[in-house]
């Protein structure tokens, strides 16, 4: 459970495995906002259904009679049983449209949601709640509303890292969660002999599959920002071949993401 004291927004972390246990508290039975949210990979994006409901209880029991894909839901009520149906409402198409834009998740909804005829106070109000939920559910693990990497212009030049080996024109960030390699970076089409048929080759066919990369000509490109979960996974990604990330990507300077990150400046 996470909240903020001088908010009313308050987040449960349901894991489905216990879901008879929040069903069993109080705050089951309000009006809110809730995600379902299945495990990824780092060829795979985590899945992600939003929705909002006036009983998040009886809903999350429909869907876990319904739904396979999801592993834990995320479930934010008021502090002081004060959403209405406007609020949730609102925040559900605020959801949607936010974690779109982000591409983190492969959202399960089969609309956009609608927003509703929200007064101006009371759509302030919304984006408040929005703001609170947002660092809230980040907090607990789950950044379905941050992007991957910073925003164009927000990146310094020193924090990117380029990897031009076999051909590949690919310039990534290295953070906190793992390994960004960055839209429009171009990589090499082909896999080397030695991955046929192996857990590489796999793992680069399904980056095809899902469209996080796209083949033009003899090489992929990336058609998002995407995060590995290590740099030699993005390495493998663009050059189709096994790779060290920490030796493959460098900074503007030459120097190894090995030689930036790991080693104590002199």
């Amino acid at each position: 459970m996470a909240e903020i004291t001088t908010r009313i927004v308050r987040v449960f972390e349901v894991p489905r495995r216990l879901l008879d246990d929040f069903l069993a508290m109080p705050e089951a039975s309000q009006v809110g906002v809730y995600s379902l949210v299945g495990d990824g990979d780092d060829a795979d994006m985590p899945s992600l259904y939003i929705g909002q409901t006036g009983n998040v209880g009886k809903r999350l029991a429909e869907h876990n009679e319904k739904k396979d894909f999801w592993s834990r839901a995320l479930v934010i009520v008021s502090l002081t049983n004060s959403l209405t149906q406007t609020h949730v409402t609102f925040l559900e198409w605020q959801c949607i449209k936010e974690a779109k834009q982000v591409g983190r998740y492969q959202l399960e909804n089969g609309n956009g949601g609608s927003k509703p005829h929200t007064p101006a106070p009371l759509e302030a109000d919304c984006l408040e709640i929005y703001d609170t939920m947002r660092v809230l559910v980040a907090t607990l693990g789950h950044p379905i509303f941050e992007a991957v990497a910073k925003p164009v212009g927000e990146t310094n030049a020193k924090e990117l890292f380029f990897c031009t080996a076999g051909g590949a024109n690919a310039r990534g960030e290295y953070t906190a969660e793992g390994f960004v390699v960055l839209k429009g970076s171009t990589g090499r089409l082909e896999n080397v002999p030695s991955i046929a048929g192996k857990s590489d080759e796999r793992f680069r066919q399904k980056l095809l599959d899902v469209g996080v990369m796209a083949a033009e000509g003899d090489k992929v490109v990336f058609t998002k920002d995407h995060l590995f979960r290590s740099p030699s996974m993005a390495a493998v990604a663009l050059l189709g071949r096994t790779a060290n990330g920490w030796e493959t990507w460098k900074a503007s300077d030459g120097r190894t993401l090995h030689q930036v990150m790991r080693q104590p400046a002199s």
